[in-house]
């Protein structure tokens, strides 16, 4: 049997097992965001999936209605404006992904993978054609989440993503779901203004040095 194919069996026992223990807390998020603003509780977005296929990614909505559509948050002028009350703490805890449970029990994702690109990510995609990362299943977390997240360049993202796919394993996999752990725990890598913030800071020092 192939990893794929064990590697799907654990996601689809992990997921189940993960609705029904995290279903409690799905309540309090649901009614929390209910609270704060009006709108859907599900937000659908759509992504990129395993073979360049599409389908609609579930999150808790964290950002108002009035939000720019299929715009990737570091392509915002000003990101913050648009995120919720509630919204602000379920990105900084990746609470929002929870929903995600349930795309991975339809096959669209696995728990860990390259995370899903948006439809129009079209340079994140074209990088990740050199590694062959686009032809395994997205997942929940994965190697680049655990290596910098939101902070990494779209070069050092795919080139991550591609290390994975190249050494994918039960022990990779392992590695990433505990590191994931750790990296929600302390709150590493999330940044508002998303992909590519280290390297924007880093010219942002350079720029001002400089001027100095």
């Amino acid at each position: 049997m192939s990893y794929l194919k064990i590697k799907r069996v654990i996601d689809i026992g992990i997921a189940f097992s993960g609705l029904i223990i995290l279903s409690p807390i799905f309540l309090i998020l649901i009614i929390a965001i209910k609270i704060d603003t009006e709108g859907p509780v599900l937000f659908k977005q759509k992504r990129v999936g395993i073979h360049k296929t599409h389908f609609n990614i579930l999150k808790f909505r964290t950002m108002r209605m009035d939000t720019p559509k299929d715009v990737p948050t570091h392509q915002m002028e000003n990101p913050l404006q648009y995120i919720t009350k509630t919204g602000k703490f379920l990105r900084k805890t990746s609470l929002d992904e929870l929903p995600q449970i349930i795309n991975i029990l339809k096959g669209e994702m696995s728990i860990i993978g390259p995370r899903p690109a948006l439809w129009n990510q079209f340079d994140l995609i074209e990088e990740r054609d050199q590694y062959g990362v686009n032809d395994v299943p997205v997942g929940l977390t994965g190697w680049a989440q655990i290596n910098g997240r939101d902070e990494l360049p779209i070069e050092e993202k795919a080139k991550l993503d591609g290390d994975y796919v190249r050494s994918m394993s039960l022990g990779l996999d392992a590695k990433c779901f505990f590191g994931t752990c750790v990296c929600v725990f302390k709150k590493d890598g999330v940044v508002e203004g998303g992909t590519g913030t280290l390297e924007k800071k880093e010219k942002s020092v350079a720029l001002e040095t400089n001027i100095r």
